[in-house]
């Protein structure tokens, strides 16, 4: 799942409703003799058999309320496959949205969704998504409620729609899954179904916020007569590349090079996998999204987009932590750049206990003496009951004589149906490379998380040492001892427009233990969530920052907006007006400006997207009113999807700041997660011109780099 930005919302709304304690009773899976045609259609004789799911009930805007909608789901089994088919009544077919996308990209759409735990244990659950028209998304959610978005597993998938609705059928291979090798299984499982044009979710079973997690409030399901065949994957992948860049006012070729990657994965056992890679194939297909990198604070947080690092990085998530804490990952894997060779084991060691354990040694760029790091990363997790666990990390990174090590534990506890506590404490130990001492530092955080139909509240205490570092993960700010609260009040109108209206405060308490100095931010919201999957927010901020021992204010005011205002057209936008700072160490002032954010999403046709982003900041000197600079960059991205396997896309994007244009085409067959062709080609412009001695500024753009790729892969599986 590589875009989940519009399902998000949704699944925030499920993980909000944290606990359960599995009350309902198993029910029988069918075992089809004959395997269902995935088509699309239900009329195959096998559907006559399967496990019937009817009671759908909503979840948003309200919960246990009869949905506008009819629905029904479908389950069966063999000895290879699960299927799964759903049954969406629709009273205005001609509403349901629904577009020809590549997979992942699907979210804005009308669509239905399959948890599955395969454990029964509360602790993970697969989420398989399908759009009316067949196409895939998926990912996987876990303990804590965080939905890992990046996975990518292979199934198969069908969808039509007719002037009844539509309906879904999917066959997922057990050979994607891992469960337990018992004779007879107890699996959970939920169907969801999401309209857009209404903003309403609902499944099967009900959701309940006082009840729990999403994940222990699935229906479990008996399942007898499962085969495991053992699992094995080689996965061989060609890339050939090629830069020009700029020399002397002419592009000149600066890098080729044609890069062979070997990925194998065997399943040791049904429920615990090991994989072994050379030369790993990391290169990405799409640029990164340009962000504002001037006067910022800390280092940008760009998401792992690498195939070998996405498959078990739910795993290295962890408890305790709260909106907007500084440590947002123990474990970042964008940390290792460019790494030789990796081995990587994930999965569970008996009922109770998980485990996930990565090491790769990176090939850093130069002719530096330790220019091979090697890290290091193990994670374990114990079970207790309902979704509660405790669990421990340890993460290394070495580099010649100096190295970083963090170890520490982790846990989440199910108090009551409505509430759960959360800790994590980390200890880091840190000596660079020629020196002789090791500096060691620490990181608490404790949580307590209530949430019920008309409250949600959720409170965090963090204390991070002056000198706790941890070179596998990201975090933002050290030395500091926070206390964050935010409580978010629920009321549900009986207006047809307002579905659900929400204050809500949230704010932090800061000491910072550099200067000795206390920082305060109050931010108070009000929230309307409305029809069309749309969303209109009001806020308020007083508060301040403490930075090189003074303090600054950040007082303002923000407006946010979402909405799909047509079944083609969605926009989503925000404006800041407020206090910054000019983080300069040696003379920072304080200032003020403006921030806003634009995106517009055009879909005409089913496999015609046009998506347009425009990011504006700028900063004024508080003192003089003078403005110090202006920063913008636009994107725009354009998507042909030819079929549901092949798409072209072209993206411009220009940055004002640095007067840059760059533009990346695509054109990308993905047959399955791993079977893929992509040919790409970007050149990057800037406003100069070549005099004959030197570079100097010009209002025509000069080509400065252009580049050329080709990838091949092909997934073997047996």
């Amino acid at each position: 799942m590589r875009n989940p930005r519009i399902f998000m919302p949704v699944l925030l709304q499920i993980a909000l409703c944290s606990f359960s304690l599995l009350a309902s009773e198993p029910v029988t899976a069918a075992r089809a003799s004959v395997a269902p045609v995935i088509d699309g259609r239900l009329d195959d004789v096998a559907w006559k058999t399967a496990l019937k799911f009817t009671d759908f009930k909503t979840f948003k805007p309200d919960y246990g309320k009869e949905p506008g909608q009819k629905s029904e789901a479908y389950f069966l089994f063999d000895a290879e496959n699960f299927y799964i088919a759903f049954r969406c009544y629709d009273t205005d077919p001609g509403g349901i949205k629904a577009n020809i996308s590549k997979r992942d990209a699907m979210f804005a759409d009308d669509y239905v969704a399959f948890f599955l735990d395969t454990f029964s244990d509360g602790q993970n659950a697969y989420v398989l998504l399908i759009n009316p028209l067949g196409i895939q998304g998926d990912g996987l959610m876990n303990a804590v409620g965080n939905l890992e978005p990046s996975m990518d597993f292979v199934w198969y998938s069908k969808g039509q729609i007719d002037d009844q609705g539509y309906s879904v059928e999917c066959r997922i291979p057990l050979q994607s899954l891992r469960f337990s090798s018992k004779k007879t299984v107890i699996m959970g499982m939920a169907f969801i179904r999401q309209i857009i044009r209404t903003s309403e979710s609902s499944s099967f079973p009900a959701l309940f916020p006082d009840k729990g997690s999403l994940i222990t409030q699935l229906q479990p399901v008996s399942i007898t007569g499962l085969k495991y065949n053992r699992v094995v994957e080689v996965l061989p992948a060609l890339t050939h590349s090629t830069r020009l860049a700029i020399q002397d006012g002419a592009l000149r070729r600066d890098v080729q090079q044609t890069d062979f990657s070997l990925t194998a994965k065997v399943g040791l056992t049904s429920d615990l996998t090991a994989d072994a890679t050379y030369n790993p194939d990391f290169s990405q297909v799409e640029s990164d999204a340009g962000q504002v990198d001037f006067n910022i604070r800390f280092a940008l947080y760009y998401p792992e987009k690498r195939p070998f690092f996405l498959e078990g990085l739910e795993y290295f998530q962890f408890a305790g932590n709260t909106e907007e804490a500084p440590l947002a990952a123990i474990v970042y894997t964008r940390n290792i750049i460019d790494p030789s060779f990796g081995l990587k084991g994930t999965g569970k060691l008996g009922s109770k206990n998980t485990i996930a354990a990565i090491y790769a040694r990176d090939d850093l760029p130069g002719d530096a003496v330790d220019r091979y790091p090697d890290f290091g990363i193990v994670r374990f997790r114990h079970s207790l009951r309902d979704d509660s666990y405790i669990g421990g990390f340890y993460t290394s990174r070495f580099q010649g004589s100096g190295f970083n090590q963090v170890a520490g534990s982790d846990g989440r506890f199910r108090l009551t149906g409505a509430s759960v506590a959360e800790y994590h404490l980390f200890g880091s130990f840190t000596r660079d490379s020629g020196e002789g001492s090791t500096v060691n530092g620490h990181v608490l955080g404790l949580r307590y998380n209530y949430g019920t139909r008309s409250v949600y509240m959720d409170v965090g205490i963090q204390d991070i040492s002056k000198y706790f570092q941890v070179d596998t993960g990201f975090i933002t700010r050290t030395g500091i001892s926070r206390f964050a609260p935010l409580i978010i009040y629920k009321f549900y109108p009986k207006s047809g427009f307002f579905q659900r209206i929400e204050p809500f405060y949230w704010g932090e308490l800061i000491y910072d233990k550099f200067y000795g100095t206390f920082e305060t931010i109050n931010v108070f919201v009000l929230r309307f969530m409305l029809p069309r999957n749309s969303m209109f927010r009001v806020d308020g901020l007083l508060g301040n920052e403490v930075y090189v021992g003074r303090k600054f204010s950040l007082d303002g005011y923000r407006f946010r907006l979402e909405t799909q205002l047509t079944k083609h057209f969605s926009l989503q936008g925000q404006f800041r007006r407020g206090g910054s700072i000019y983080y300069d160490p040696a003379n920072p002032y304080q200032g003020y400006g403006n921030q806003a954010q634009l995106l517009a999403e055009f879909q005409p046709l089913e496999k015609f997207s046009f998506g347009l982003s425009y990011t504006y900041i700028d900063f004024y000197r508080k003192s003089d009113r003078s403005r110090v600079y202006d920063y913008g960059i636009i994107r725009s991205r354009n998507t042909f999807q030819v079929n549901k396997y092949l798409f072209v896309r072209a993206i411009f994007e220009y940055n004002r700041f640095y007067r840059r244009l760059t533009t990346d085409g695509l054109i990308s067959f993905t047959y399955i997660p791993g079977t893929v062709v992509h040919v790409g080609y970007g050149s990057a412009y800037e406003k100069l011109g070549w005099d004959g001695r030197e570079y100097i500024e010009s209002r025509r753009f000069l080509e400065t780099q252009r580049g050329f790729f080709f990838k091949v892969s092909y997934l073997w599986r047996w």
